[in-house]
């Protein structure tokens, strides 16, 4: 298929036009993934109704793309438009000169969000994006690019609203909470970007020692050493979207890439530790924690919580089981007396950041919160509760 990208002049898209971009956010991280734009670099940061409007130069969007640990993802938004039908939806997509983004042999995947409007479905909507952009190929060079649902090079997005679209190059080339490091999960694992959340909420500094007694498939951990290390969270994508948008910069991404890689730094040993009852879970966590640098410079052993030696001095951040995980309500209702009596018992001088699944078992933890912050994000509607150990 004769689809190149040409070096002639790109027409100008409106991210080029006002250099404006959309972050998709979980709705309870939208407070933080403000502050996180900002010391990333952005300007002009506007929280909005389904996630973050900001601006930014090219070396920013790819530092944010590269570094942030609480997006979801960074939308280019290349037109916008009245939208009243699928035909003008489909006949103002074909107006977009495609080999400004597409190269010989790439593959592309639309993703489609439609509410209150004459359009009601999401996923035909999206396909009608998709055969715009492929009959604008087989016109042009009697050939269509070839979707790819798993791994696309490209991928568009559509969002309609009020009868209004948007279509957008996604910045970050698929979702940025899959990290790369999680090899082996157990059941119902947490979503990197919530422990990533979770870890900013604790506010770590690396002053006092981590532990986590119910740590899983050692995402918190990850994410803490990630956090400590200035480890980039986008360490092990091979690729983003950004590099298919036409006015792509090679000669700063590698800048960007190379001035945040020198900030990597070591994690001492001891300082980040968790344990787990189950032997498959530590399996786990092990495996996952060698991926990263300094990974094995955390320890995470088999053991179960009630047995630790005393932790007194640490931050203890944990995610307890809860229905999905634990299949069930036997017995959680002891398991969380037990979780405070440990906490109350072994962690005397410790802050404890306990994020329940379910709120119903806060309370049977059985100590004065601090404070509780609502995070709902990866199919969770959970607390992060905060406890001072006097």
């Amino acid at each position: 298929m004769s689809i190149r990208r040409e070096k002639r002049k790109a027409s100008a898209y409106q991210y080029q036009k006002d250099c404006r971009y959309f972050a998709q956010i979980a709705d309870s991280l939208k407070e933080a993934g403000a502050e996180e734009l900002a010391e990333l670099g952005a300007k002009d940061i506007r929280p909005e109704f389904s996630g973050i409007y900001f601006r930014a130069d090219k070396s920013t969007l790819y530092r944010i793309n590269y570094l942030t640990r609480l997006l979801s993802r960074c939308l280019a938004p290349l037109i916008s438009f009245a939208c009243p039908d699928a035909d003008t939806l489909y006949q103002k997509a074909k107006q977009i000169a495609w080999e400004d983004f597409f190269a010989e042999g790439n593959t592309f995947a639309v993703s489609g969000n439609v509410s209150d409007s004459a359009i009601t479905h999401s996923k035909y909507a999206a396909l009608r994006l998709k055969d715009a952009v492929a009959d604008y190929f087989k016109e042009k060079t009697s050939q269509r690019p070839d979707v790819s649902v798993r791994n696309p090079d490209i991928l568009l997005n559509l969002h309609i609203r009020n009868n209004k679209a948007v279509i957008s190059l996604d910045t970050s080339g698929g979702a940025l909470h899959r990290r790369g490091y999680r090899e082996e999960a157990v059941s119902a694992p947490m979503q990197e970007t919530v422990a990533a959340a979770i870890i900013r909420f604790s506010e770590w500094d690396g002053s006092v020692p981590l532990y986590d007694p119910l740590c899983g498939s050692g995402t918190l951990l990850c994410e803490a050493l990630m956090r400590h290390s200035n480890i980039p969270a986008g360490v092990f994508r091979n690729r983003f979207g950004f590099e298919f948008l036409p006015d792509f910069d090679g000669v700063a991404w590698k800048q960007v890439k190379k001035e945040a890689d020198r900030h990597i730094r070591e994690l001492p040993k001891g300082l980040i530790a968790g344990s787990d009852v189950s032997a498959e879970a530590v399996r786990a966590a092990r495996t996952n924690l060698m991926g990263l640098h300094y990974g094995n410079n955390v320890s995470v052993k088999k053991a179960d919580f009630r047995n630790l030696p005393a932790l007194e001095g640490h931050v203890i951040i944990t995610n307890p089981p809860y229905g999905i995980r634990m299949g069930g309500d036997e017995n959680l209702e002891m398991f969380y007396k037990n979780l405070g009596d440990f906490l109350k018992q072994k962690c005397k001088g410790s802050a404890a950041f306990v994020y329940c699944g379910e709120r119903k078992y806060i309370k049977k933890i059985g100590l004065k919160a601090s404070w509780k912050k609502p995070i709902k994000a990866g199919g969770l509607d959970g607390r992060l509760v905060k406890y001072e150990i006097y």
